[in-house]
């Protein structure tokens, strides 16, 4: 795949602060939403690199790795393992990293890692072929994690979807994709999700916004009301003499955080006040008394 520039994703540069990445991937992610920007397919393609550039930027660890090994940094370990193991053999009396005897060659480590030919007349090892996919999700979906069972190049792979997926996001699952050649190491899976809309909810990064019908009756002398949330059912208390678009913020009842257990938006209520209809001539005659 194509060489992305996560900084470069996210408008800052290599000496951004933890905050200065959470400011960037909150303002791109906003511009490039799915919702703000529907049936924009390049608008959808920038929100997914977005969330991959946060995901690594945002995470202390995976940053040092990108910063140090750019396009290869997933492989960071394995480099620095091999390091290691040419290191303690050329202590012991070999050659290092030079190759000879001893420990295998550490130009051959590196080219067979990353996908070039090995050296000296060996048969080239490459790496495998990214592969890519679509899951389909609901709202209530991707408000709970799950399992779930694709089948890639013959192979099934059970894997689990963290609750707060977003729509448009792309995870990468790594070594699921093509096989190497030669030995080289297999290439990744890609998977982007794809969350419909719900007829109740609408969906704003980690927050919900819902309309709830009020009667007349309860919005002019109060009470309470039970509605329902993707969590369960909720009671409200309803107060006296309550306008029409009324707004109630529920903390914590919206959508969860992904990868943030117990962590979640908040849901926003909008009262829709329904005007009764078919009354009959004695409650039409109470309505009149009421307006004189």
């Amino acid at each position: 795949m194509t060489f992305i520039d996560y900084y470069k994703t996210l408008g800052i540069d290599k000496s951004a602060s933890p905050k200065d990445v959470k400011n960037a991937y909150r303002k791109q992610a906003r511009k490039y939403h799915p919702d703000l920007n529907p049936n924009n397919q390049d608008a959808k393609n920038s929100f997914q690199q977005i969330n991959e550039a946060n995901e690594v930027l945002s995470d202390p660890e995976k940053r040092k790795k990108y910063d140090q090994y750019g396009e290869n940094w997933q492989h960071a370990d394995e480099f620095e393992k091999q390091k290691q193991q040419q290191s303690q053999s050329s202590a012991s009396g070999g050659r290092g990293f030079t190759g000879g005897q001893g420990g295998g060659d550490f130009s051959d480590f590196f080219e067979s890692m990353f996908g070039r030919g090995a050296g000296r007349g060996r048969q080239a090892k490459y790496r495998g072929e990214d592969y890519s996919t679509e899951i389909h999700l609901d709202l209530q979906d991707a408000y709970t994690t799950h399992k779930q069972t694709l089948t890639v190049n013959g192979k099934n792979i059970r894997i689990t979807i963290p609750a707060g997926v977003e729509n448009g996001q792309t995870i990468k699952i790594p070594g699921h994709g093509g096989p190497g050649t030669n030995g080289g190491p297999n290439g990744d899976l890609y998977i982007s999700f794809s969350v419909a809309n719900h007829p109740k909810y609408k969906r704003l990064g980690n927050n919900l916004y819902a309309t709830v019908d009020l009667d007349i009756y309860t919005a002019v002398l109060g009470g309470e009301i039970t509605i329902d949330t993707l969590d369960g059912k909720v009671k409200l208390n309803v107060k006296p003499e309550t306008q029409n678009g009324t707004k109630v913020n529920l903390k914590g009842k919206g959508f969860p955080v992904y990868k943030k257990e117990g962590l979640a938006g908040d849901l926003q209520v909008t009262y829709s006040i329904k005007i009764p209809t078919n009354l009959t001539e004695k409650q039409k005659e109470l309505f009149e008394e009421l307006r004189k």
